[in-house]
């Protein structure tokens, strides 16, 4: 006789073990199912069904081996079968923690025959009754070998089975973990009761065949056995194990029928499926109506409320339990650890820590993982590993959960260290493990470490999980292997949306953003929709690219997929409008923000202070304060930026002194913008204070300071500054040199500025820049070496770029070089007609010759193509608020006192032998309209109205959007001598410190 092993690893009994028994298939998802169709005929003709043979096969079988100890691992090496078709038992049959399984454990033959077949001489019935109740022993004990071995003897005696007998070998089978062999004696039971049914649907529903329970209900019902409220419960928990809701509800209605509803099984099992389902209100309603609850309904309808992450509902609930007669156990603390862990619920699962404290079962392996768990999603990664390590044998789930809060909290070399005590102890890791350990060594950025793991996903089995596949594209991609990254990518057997957007993320950058574009088509053309992440980072490589048509498309799909209202969405959206410089888009979506995060507003304040939008930035910045929003290193350095640009020391400073409060001021990126902000303000010495004062400087550091002191006109201390630089180790770059060569712009050192440019390529392998050439050019041309200005712009091929002409004609216009200054001015006429600067710096040229002829031209040449001067402007910071002047300005409030302050100054000069030069006058007038025009410059008004306001000595700082002119330098030189006062004058060109009748320019500028 033949017949197909059951396999115990199947959820479902697959179509051939129905055709085993002839049971007609019953698919419970269809809602035309009937319980009470007219019973059917069901043919007997099993295959099993020729008993003789049967009985002879199991006869051979126990003479064989009376005490039924059988290694059940493979089928060749059993000396004998109880059936021909038994070829295979599940192997956690053979488990060697179950007693009696091995050899080494046998019991002597007589002693154990003694033990077993002792009292069997009684009558019919009362062998039939002992056999029952050793078989519901061995049932109660799991013992399955034993159980064969009694019924190998039922057989062997010859013995006719009454339905009890039956119902107790089904049972055993059932519930020792063998649902095939349950299936084979159901099949041979004469007349099959409701017994014998809920024992068989039993040891499904233990087996965790659920889908195959309710086949066997529904077959149960047609042959017109009626269901008893064992039956019941036992067929709502198949339902609950499949989620079949609605043929659980059916049940349920029948229960109702026939009067079992108020069964407390019956209740507990309706409660169970409906919470697993999800259908709390169902659930909490069945649970009310129950005339008694006991702990596992209560149980069960906590799970629920767990899973659904309605922490409040479980706390209630828990409450009202601990108030009734019902004592909760280590279950129930569990399930509500669960319900405080899903909703972040901290102090609720800390007081259930308590009462496990209380009722002695914190040490539990159970509660403690719970506990793990709680603190881990709670965010206390110290509490969880304090709980984890008096956990005397974690296991994985312990494990993972630990190493995952760690990887979450930031804690990532935390996590690897766990992970190899986890590994030392002899716990093999889960996907869930690995998965956080990849995400730590992303965190890490360390390469070999992220290699390491993804040996141990392949070793482990794992390389082709979804969620670890995932982990391992985003560490490579974050850490800058791309490469293997995509490799891991193409390895996915099974991609989904998290799967793409993982590759994205590795396409940002400006040399890649271009193939990142190229995957986003691709994933639309695969069918997949993109998500906020997805919309997220195409964003990004649109901001990489400077492609803002090809952002606003991007805009327009984020629109069409109803993700516009998402601010993480609304946040990438301003960063890519910002930095393609469409700040005025970027602030109305901005203002559409419904919250505005530190992300969000960093995002702004960057956008402008790289705009040169100074005052918008620092008015953002302050805008965020004021909305309770804290600032981090990034937001201040932003801030700082803008305060940078518009030169408004005072805000600067206030700024400083938050980065203090902070502890911020350390960081590198705030520490950077700090000695910029200082320097670009006027106040280097205090850029130089906060220099010093770094722990660590970078590249960007020194940068910061050189180039700080060549705009200052000290050039011995950038060129210093260099040197020390080089002697810490570090690097310099395209930025430093840019500083270097400006300062031997300033200083006159034609040899040394040669060397240094001459050293970017051959010592430092920096290819020079348009920048670096013009430094070049600057240093001959102040120098007054115009043949060899001409010689390096033909040799170096600078004929046809704006900046090297510019430098050319500001040369020009310092030694008076008409010829060589009017070929420059030509050529920036070609190639940047609508600058004005060109043409006023030409016409300057010409007056201070005389060549008034020449000026007119030009100024005729201005009005003809629509080009306008750009007129002197300069600001002055008072108090805290910023005044502006242009030349002439008569709209200030106080222009009356300013007037008669400047008469007063002049006089006083007047008195010390100062006669203003009007050969810096490029207008042909009288000498006495010269004089009055060179009086009432923009930045003599500034230096009157900060001399009216500030009643201390300290230092005046002006800022003017043109060179200052000849006179004006020499004014604010007498007026430092005579006042006493220290000045300082940024103007488009450098810094001027005026102090004790000199500058720092050293008239060189």
């Amino acid at each position: 006789m033949e017949c197909d092993c059951f396999s115990l690893r199947m959820r479902s009994p697959p179509p051939s073990f129905r055709g085993i028994f002839f049971l007609p298939s019953c698919p419970i998802q269809s809602p035309s199912l009937k319980f009470f169709k007219k019973p059917q005929t069901i043919s007997r003709n099993f295959q099993f069904s020729i008993r003789l043979k049967s009985l002879s096969c199991a006869l051979d079988a126990i003479e064989s081996n009376p005490t039924g100890h059988w290694a059940f691992g493979d089928a060749q090496n059993l000396p004998v079968r109880l059936q021909d078709g038994f070829q295979k038992t599940p192997s956690k049959l053979s488990s060697p923690n179950r007693p009696n399984s091995t050899p080494g454990n046998k019991i002597p033959e007589t002693v154990e025959k003694k033990r077993i077949w002792r009292g069997l001489d009684f009558d019919s019935k009362g062998r039939l009754r002992q056999y029952s109740g050793m078989l519901r022993t061995c049932a109660s004990k799991g013992d399955l070998n034993e159980g064969k071995a009694i019924h190998g003897q039922v057989i062997k005696s010859g013995i006719n089975p009454d339905s009890h007998l039956w119902n107790s070998l089904v049972n055993v089978y059932a519930k020792c973990g063998s649902a095939n062999y349950a299936c084979k004696v159901f099949g041979e039971i004469p007349e099959r009761d409701v017994v014998s049914w809920t024992a068989l649907i039993t040891g499904f529903v233990a087996e965790g065949y659920g889908s195959g329970a309710v086949n066997l209900f529904c077959e149960m019902r047609r042959e017109g056995v009626e269901a008893n409220e064992f039956t019941y419960a036992t067929a709502l928990k198949a339902c609950s194990m499949c989620l079949d809701l609605e043929f659980g509800k059916q049940v349920h209605a029948e229960a109702i029928k026939v009067g079992d509803f108020s069964d407390l099984f019956v209740g507990s099992a309706l409660v169970d499926l409906y919470a697993k389902c999800g259908e709390m209100v169902l659930a909490e309603r069945v649970f009310l109506c129950m005339p008694k609850q006991n702990a596992v309904s209560w149980n069960a309808l906590l799970n629920g409320f767990a899973q659904m992450g309605d922490a409040e509902k479980v706390l209630n609930l828990f409450c009202r339990m601990t108030g009734s007669e019902i004592n909760f156990s280590k279950f129930t603390l569990s399930t509500v650890l669960k319900g405080c862990a899903n909703s972040g619920n901290l102090r609720a699962g800390q007081i259930v820590h308590s009462l496990a404290i209380r009722i002695g079962c914190e040490l539990d392996e159970f509660i403690s993982c719970c506990l793990v768990d709680m603190y881990s999603k709670c965010g206390l990664a110290g509490d969880a590993l304090k709980v984890f390590v008096r956990i005397e044998d974690p296991d994985v789930v312990s494990w993972s959960a630990i190493i995952t809060c760690l990887d979450q909290k930031g804690q990532s070399r935390e996590a690897a260290e766990v992970f190899k005590r986890m590994r030392h102890s002899g716990v093999i890791p889960n996907q869930f493990t690995l998965a956080s350990l990849v995400s730590a060594a992303t965190d890490l950025g360390d390469l070999y470490y992220g290699e390491s793991i993804h040996a141990c996903v392949c070793k482990y089995g794992f390389e082709y999980d979804n969620t670890v596949c995932n982990a391992l594209v985003t560490m490579y991609m974050k850490i800058g292997s791309v490469q293997d990254g995509c490799r891991v990518f193409e390895a996915t057997t099974n991609r989904d949306l998290i799967s793409w957007n993982a590759l994205l993320s590795g396409f940002h950058d400006n040399e890649t953003c271009d193939t990142g574009l190229r995957i986003f088509n691709q994933m639309l053309a695969e069918g997949f929709n993109p998500n906020m992440y997805t919309f997220i980072s195409i964003l990004r490589s649109c901001s990489s690219l400077s492609d803002v048509d090809l952002g606003k498309q991007v805009h327009a799909q984020i629109v069409k997929n109803s993700l516009d209202g998402n601010d993480f969405v609304g946040t990438a959206l301003v960063d890519m409008y910002a930095k393609n410089r469409f700040l005025e888009d970027a602030e109305t979506i901005f203002n559409r923000l419904i919250k505005r995060d530190l992300f969000a507003w960093t995002v702004i304040v960057a956008g402008y202070a790289q705009d040169g939008q100074g005052e918008k930035a620092v008015k953002c910045f302050i805008q965020m304060q004021r909305e309770g929003v804290k600032p981090n290193e990034f937001t201040l350095a932003s801030s700082l930026s803008g305060c940078s640009r518009i030169a408004t020391l005072d805000s600067g400073r206030q700024l400083h002194s938050m980065a203090i409060k902070a502890g911020q001021s350390g960081d590198m990126f705030v520490a950077s913008a700090l000695v910029d902000m200082y320097a670009k303000c006027g106040c280097v010495e205090d850029a130089e204070v906060v220099f010093d004062g770094l722990v660590s400087r970078d590249t960007v550091s020194w940068n910061t300071i050189i180039c700080g002191y060549s705009q200052h006109g000290q050039g011995g201390k950038a060129l210093k500054a260099f040197e020390a630089m080089l002697d810490e180790g570090t690097v310099p770059d395209e930025v430093t040199f840019i500083g270097v060569l400006s300062a031997c712009s300033h200083m006159g050192l034609i040899e040394e500025g040669k060397k240094h440019f001459n050293s970017l390529s051959k010592i430092y392998g920096i290819t020079p820049t348009i920048e670096h050439y013009a430094c070049m050019v600057d240093i001959l041309g102040r120098a007054g070496k115009f043949h060899e200005v001409e010689s390096f712009i033909e040799e170096m091929k600078l004929t046809s770029n704006v900046l090297i002409w510019e430098t050319v004609l500001g040369a020009c216009k310092m030694h008076g070089n008409i010829e060589f200054g009017e070929r420059a001015a030509m050529k920036l006429f070609e190639l940047e007609p609508e600058i004005d600067s060109n043409y006023i710096l030409l016409s300057n040229m010409f007056a201070a010759k005389g060549m008034w002829d020449d000026v007119t031209n030009v100024r005729a040449l201005m009005s003809t193509r629509g080009v306008k001067k750009e007129p002197g402007c300069s600001w002055v910071e008072v108090n805290g608020q910023v005044h502006v002047f242009l030349s002439h300005d008569g709209s200030h409030p106080k222009i009356r006192e300013i007037h008669l302050k400047l008469q007063d100054l002049h006089q006083k000069l007047m008195s010390v032998g100062y006669t203003p030069n009007t050969d810096h006058v490029l207008h042909n007038v009288s000498d006495r309209e010269k004089q009055e025009l060179l009086f009432y410059h923009s930045e003599r008004l500034a230096l009157a109205f900060a001399l009216l306001s500030t009643s201390t000595r300290k230092t005046i700082r002006i800022f003017k959007n043109l060179r200052i002119c000849g006179d004006c330098h020499d004014f604010m030189k007498s007026i430092s001598e005579i006042t006493n006062q220290e000045l300082v004058v940024r103007d488009i060109n450098c810094f001027h410190h005026f102090k004790n009748g000199s500058c720092s320019c050293q008239n060189f500028w």
